[in-house]
């Protein structure tokens, strides 16, 4: 194996271990594409985060049992539907029932619940914000680009919720 390839997971595995803290038991909800969704399904829980529902509207035979083998025993409680009925109005009558930390998906879904829950959300249009080609999503370098992008939203959140007393500047 190249000395890079090493070098990427040695670099991710020191990050994940620096950011574990602020992911460990979140509460996620993901939307979007069957294979991004079994993929980061698996990723989330490495992280010690709780993918507890995943919604695709894309038919399929079998994505839930794919689902099922990424999450393992860690998610026993994950809710998952796919096909015509598998859209955001059911995504959001269950998480008015019980609710997640952040939720995960394409830009379809990303406006729509931002203001109650933190959204990362995936470009899949024609569009792409600026520079986005240079970002990788696959790899090592890749899976430090989304944690990244999620350790982003939760401290984005965590700033704006915080009262205003509990800021301190110090230079």
């Amino acid at each position: 194996m190249p000395e890079f390839i090493t070098d990427e997971r040695g670099r991710l595995v020191d990050m994940l271990a620096d950011m574990h803290q602020y992911f460990y038991r979140k509460r996620v909800a993901l939307f979007g594409d069957p294979d991004q969704l079994v993929s980061l399904a698996e990723f989330l829980v490495t992280l010690d985060m709780r993918p507890v529902y995943i919604v695709t509207g894309t038919p399929g035979k079998r994505f839930e049992t794919r689902v099922r083998e990424a999450l393992g025993d860690s998610v026993p409680e994950a809710r998952i539907r796919q096909g015509p009925q598998a859209d955001m109005f059911l995504l959001h009558q269950w998480i008015k029932k019980e609710s997640v930390d952040l939720l995960i998906g394409n830009t379809y879904g990303s406006t729509s619940r931002g203001r109650r829950h933190p959204v990362c959300a995936f470009w899949i249009s024609d569009y792409r914000p600026c520079g986005h080609s240079y970002f990788p999503t696959v790899g090592y370098m890749g899976a430090m680009r989304l944690a990244e992008r999620i350790l982003g939203v939760f401290m984005d959140r965590q700033d704006r919720d915080a009262p205003e007393e509990a800021f301190e500047l110090t230079m």
